[in-house]
């Protein structure tokens, strides 16, 4: 059988060079079969798996994204601006549902589908003869159409949040709990002992206040510089280097804006 196949494949290549040197007897088609030596009697459509799948790993991404900014909604630290006219929740008139991003979401899922199914189908062909491909090809913009109304969705969405920063602040105020993080972290350095089980059972199943952090770390075996720098911590201003990161981003965002979908 090995045998038959690769006479198979010798005959079909052969056929295919002899085919092209008749129509381009100029051309050195050696060399260039040198690239595709191994060549298939169909296009295998690999390369639309391979863009599909591109796709797909973007999506999911941006399907992640969708449910942590309904979640960051859910929760107050975004507000979403409302537009005069646009109608909210059939039964509760004061609600604004983040539509923009559930609907984004929806529609990820339904390209992720019909994008997956297309990546696995497009490459597979009995004996490089059947016409399946024929009608999964007709679907190829299908795809792309609901990732494209995802995409204008979530973009969309976007523009209608608001940073309610007093929420935020006051869910910072009520958390202080966080600073066991660089408490532990300075403790470990300074080789203070068992810094891991003090830390919890200081904080865990407990409500932690401003005053039984600082309370706690006024007791530790620290040098004075280390404990002064963690007695002036608090979970507003624990952000290491978060808000230099975040500027960063505008390099993206001014990336994606010369990119407009219409």
């Amino acid at each position: 059988m090995a045998g038959i196949g690769f006479m198979f494949y010798k005959s079909t290549l052969h056929q295919r060079i002899t085919v092209h040197v008749l129509n381009g007897p100029e051309v050195h088609f050696k060399c260039f079969f040198i690239i595709f030596s191994l060549p298939m009697q169909i296009e295998p459509h690999d390369y639309i798996a391979e863009l599909f799948n591109n796709i797909l790993q973007f999506n999911n991404i941006l399907t992640d994204f969708d449910r942590d900014i309904w979640s960051y909604i859910s929760l107050g630290y975004f507000k979403q601006i409302t537009k005069a006219g646009e109608i909210g929740s059939s039964t509760m008139p004061h609600k604004v549902n983040p539509i923009d991003f559930e609907n984004s979401e929806g529609n990820l899922c339904l390209a992720n589908a019909i994008l997956s199914a297309l990546s696995m189908k497009l490459p597979v062909s009995r004996m490089q003869r059947d016409l399946t491909d024929s009608t999964v090809l007709r679907n190829l913009g299908v795809g792309l159409g609901y990732s494209l109304v995802a995409y204008k969705s979530a973009l969309q969405g976007i523009k209608k949040l608001q940073v309610n920063e007093s929420r935020l602040i006051e869910d910072l105020e009520q958390t202080w709990e966080v600073l066991a993080e660089p408490i532990q972290t300075v403790m470990r350095r300074h080789a203070v002992p068992e810094a891991y089980e003090k830390l919890k059972e200081l904080t865990r199943g407990r409500e932690v206040s401003k005053q039984s952090i600082r309370e706690f770390t006024e007791t530790l075996d620290l040098p004075e510089e280390a404990k002064a720098i963690l007695l002036n911590l608090t979970p507003n201003s624990y952000i290491g280097e978060a808000e230099e990161l975040a500027k960063s981003v505008d390099e993206a965002v001014d990336l994606v804006n010369g990119f407009k979908l219409h």
